[in-house]
């Protein structure tokens, strides 16, 4: 006759390793996502350097991009020069104002920014750069 011995069943265990590497390759996948993904603020422009930038209020300020072929944009949005002042009347007057200009753009375009904030009754306002280094 056959005599089969009677075995221990074998008893489940987890597999770390595994585990590890599936979770290894989820948080490689998620930082190089999010690096890619996540789009900057505003128009990308070529910013002048500064020795020493001054620090952003935490209050989300108004970014206003004047482009090195002279086109303005306030918060993404397109405008003419004549329309400024308009634009600048709806937002109030302690609301934190950032210039963005490109370097190789003209200091006429700027000027005539920061002309309507200033008809516009704006006081706080920045010019954004980079460092020098």
């Amino acid at each position: 006759m056959f005599n089969f011995e009677s075995s221990e069943p074998k008893k489940a265990r987890i597999e770390i390793i595994p585990m590890i590497d599936v979770m290894m390759f989820l948080l490689v996948f998620f930082v190089l996502i999010s690096l890619n993904v996540i789009p900057a603020l505003g128009i990308p422009t070529n910013l002048p350097k500064s020795s020493v930038p001054s620090a952003i209020d935490p209050e989300k300020p108004l970014m206003i991009t004047v482009q090195k072929n002279g086109l303005v944009d306030v918060d993404g949005t397109s405008f003419q020069y004549e329309e400024l002042v308009s634009r600048f009347s709806d937002v109030p007057k302690t609301k934190n104002v950032i210039l963005k200009s490109d370097s190789e753009g003209r200091i006429q375009d700027l000027v005539r920014v920061m002309d309507s904030l200033k008809i516009a009754g704006i006081q706080k306002v920045s010019i954004a750069t980079s460092n020098a280094r």
